[in-house]
Order: structure tokens, then sequence, then C-alpha cells
């Protein structure tokens, strides 16, 4: 069951491992541009990691994703998995998620410390999940 009627597709639970790929994949480029201090491509592949391994675990867990216009809803699916950590996990990717505004659409770049702060959020968070999809 999925929690307030948050809008999901279903996916065969095996497509999980195709989402952790796309989450690896956005990990690996986030370390690469916070390490040569591209802060606003670091954040945004944070953010881009972020929703990918949510959509690994939902998918491997549940078997759907959340497809609502509001990523928030997300974090409310992943807090909905029957697993101990699932509801503190979802708080970081919800962390992660409110900064998505000002990373993408904001005028100004964010600081180096914010994007160290999501960069740190976003590994936590995949690091979770990878080691939850086998």
């Amino acid at each position: 069951m999925t929690p307030k009627n948050i809008k999901v597709k279903h996916e065969e639970r095996s497509g999980d491992k195709d989402y952790l790929k796309k989450a690896e994949d956005n990990y690996n480029q986030m370390l690469v541009s916070i390490n040569v201090g591209n802060f606003n491509a670091a954040g945004t592949l944070a953010i881009q990691c972020a929703i990918s391994s949510a959509d690994a675990i939902c998918v491997s867990e549940k078997g759907v994703r959340c497809v609502s216009d509001n990523h928030l809803d997300t974090c409310d699916l992943v807090g909905s998995i029957a697993l101990p950590e699932a509801k503190e996990k979802a708080n970081i990717l919800m962390r992660i998620i409110r900064k998505k505004n000002l990373i993408q659409y904001e005028k100004r770049s964010i600081y180096q410390s914010e994007a160290e702060e999501i960069v740190k959020a976003a590994t936590r968070f995949y690091q979770w999940v990878a080691s939850q999809v086998k």
C-alpha cells in the first residue's frame, strides 16, 4: 500500500538495478564535480542520484516508483518501506529534495558548504540503497 494516495507506477522488481545504475552514474560524477569545484553540478547530480536511488529502493521493496509531480511524495513512499531505517533515510532524502529549487532554479550559485552538505547526504542515501538492492 502506498501512503496518502501517492501517484505511482508499477514496475518489475528486477528493474531496481537499472535505477541503481542511474544512481551510481550520478553518484560517481557528483564526486568528480565536488572534487574539481563544480558545486552547482555536484548539487544537481546529488539530487539526481538521490531520486534514482529512491526509485531503486522503492522498485526493489514495493514494486512501484513515485511518478508524482511533487518529488517530496517520493520521501513518503521511501518512508513507507518495511525496512528499519526507511523513515530515517526518507528524512535524509527530504533534506536533499528540499534543496532542488535553490540548486536548479535560483539565480545564485550554491556555496561550497551547501554542495558539501548535499553531497554528504546523497552519499549516505545512495550507499544505504546500494546495500539494500542486491
